[in-house]
């Protein structure tokens, strides 16, 4: 069913009491389907009022007056969606806002599907497609960190980069097909060799702007990332410290956790998507083996092991397995990293920093007391680690989705091929069939070339209501 040229309505403001609560309404005739539920004080219709203003009145329902509230017509194309668009605002209680809002249906609205207001102004053109999912990045951000890398390019930090780089690949093609047409006109203002030299400057760009996703996707996303180490070392001590509070049981008997304990908590300006796990060891109880069995398969599918260790207790067999352990999963997963943190600080150290490496290769070491909560250097390492200190997140434009990295790495790719084919001695034409490529790549990250199941995909997050 094409809902476009249809009227929609759904409740903006989260669900529950407050103080009031947003009907929105968009589509040709919202305004007239309004004038139905709406009645203003001063007995006129809405549209006779000045577009913008809030109008006061009673908000009427089959049954009579359901409350009173106030209501802000926007005319298209000056509004959210492009469309015409009312917004009702009525007191804010869950019963109430239901009624207000079955009473707009009554009058002939659609209820909302998830993100269709804003799909609705991504149609019109009144906000590309990187805009529109920093929308929904802002609702779900869970630090101050995501809120700056979505609010940049909800002003249009990304997308202007990306337009940048479209231009410049447009502008050469432009070059390269007059060639092609008029190969005896000398219409082409760029020679071979400033062809070659254009193309690649272009081609490093697309990568400088790829390599972002991985700062991007540790601020908005998050690292995956398991505390984990033979019994009794302080995992789940570490893991109360990063979060700031008690979430798992603590206790000086081995074994206390028995299962993943999985939280999300900001840490310096990345993410981590933490899982605390049962230690690690030769285990003959059923129970604690499963345990141990998952908390081997966290190793096997995180990006960050924090491998914890007694820094007051010698180093000893249990230990060695846990890194026998460690290194399989860096067998199936080389780009995982490895932090070695030494607990109990606060106590005498019984072992140095040599040892561990001789345990786990290329592992990072840190030494800290879990007990004392205090995991600044923690974090900071860990910053490091996944975040471009170069960048700045509320200026820079940086990739922060899969669907935009792919579609770069596409280009990348189609750019390596044009530049393969002019270093090789082919003419012009064969590059210029990659730079189109290339192209298109680049306009699916702002929607200009998307397919509309990506586009369905991506609304279909958006809760109801925006």
């Amino acid at each position: 069913m094409n809902r476009l040229g249809s009227v929609i309505a759904a409740v903006s403001t989260p669900p529950g009491k407050g103080g009031i609560a947003v009907i929105r309404i968009s589509g040709p005739g919202a305004a007239d389907i309004t004038d139905k539920v709406f009645r203003p004080k001063n007995e006129k219709s809405l549209l006779s009022h000045a577009p913008r203003t809030a109008v006061y009145g009673d908000i009427a329902g089959e049954d009579g007056i359901i409350d009173d509230g106030l209501a802000v017509y926007f005319p298209a194309p000056n509004s959210y969606t492009g469309e015409d668009t009312v917004e009702i605002s009525c007191h804010g209680g869950i019963l109430l806002t239901q009624l207000v809002l079955e009473a707009v249906f009554a009058a002939g609205a659609l209820p909302a599907e998830p993100g269709e207001f804003t799909k609705r102004a991504y149609i019109s053109g009144k906000l590309g497609l990187i805009k529109a999912e920093s929308v929904i990045d802002l609702i779900d951000a869970e630090s101050r960190e995501s809120v700056k890398l979505a609010s940049s390019q909800s002003r249009g930090a990304l997308s202007g980069k990306i337009d940048d780089i479209y231009n410049k690949m447009k502008q050469l093609l432009s070059s390269i097909y007059a060639y092609i047409d008029f190969p005896d006109e000398d219409l082409t203002d760029v020679p071979g060799s400033e062809l070659l030299s254009r193309l690649s400057d272009i081609r490093n760009e697309v990568d400088s702007l790829a390599s972002t996703w991985k700062t991007g996707r540790a601020v908005k996303d998050g690292i995956s990332a398991c505390i984990a180490g033979k019994p009794n070392v302080g995992k789940s001590s570490l893991l109360n410290a990063l979060l700031g509070y008690d979430r798992a049981i603590v206790t000086d008997i081995a074994g206390t956790t028995r299962d993943i304990v999985s939280e999300k908590v900001s840490l310096g300006r990345a993410s981590l998507k933490l899982s605390d796990t049962a230690g690690i060891h030769k285990a003959e109880d059923i129970v604690e083996r499963i345990g141990v069995d998952r908390a081997v398969e966290e190793l096997e599918k995180s990006e960050l092991i924090l491998a914890v260790f007694d820094g007051s207790q010698p180093l000893d067999s249990a230990d060695s397995e846990f890194a026998f352990h460690i290194g399989a999963a860096r067998k199936n997963n080389p780009s995982v990293r490895v932090i070695a943190v030494i607990n109990k600080s606060d106590l005498p150290a019984v072992f140095n920093d040599s040892e561990i490496k001789k345990l786990i290769e290329d592992a990072e070491i840190i030494r800290l007391s879990a007990c004392s909560g205090n995991v600044t250097t923690l974090a900071e390492l860990i910053d490091r680690m996944f975040i471009d200190g170069s960048l700045d997140l509320s200026n820079d434009a940086i990739i922060s989705n899969a669907r935009q990295y792919a579609a770069l790495i596409r280009a990348r790719e189609d750019l390596d091929s044009a530049l393969k084919s002019l270093k090789s001695g082919f003419t012009q034409d064969i590059a210029g069939l990659d730079v189109e490529h290339a192209m298109s790549n680049i306009s699916e990250i702002d929607g200009l070339s998307v397919s509309e199941d990506i586009v369905d995909d991506i609304f279909h997050r958006f809760c109801v209501g925006k």
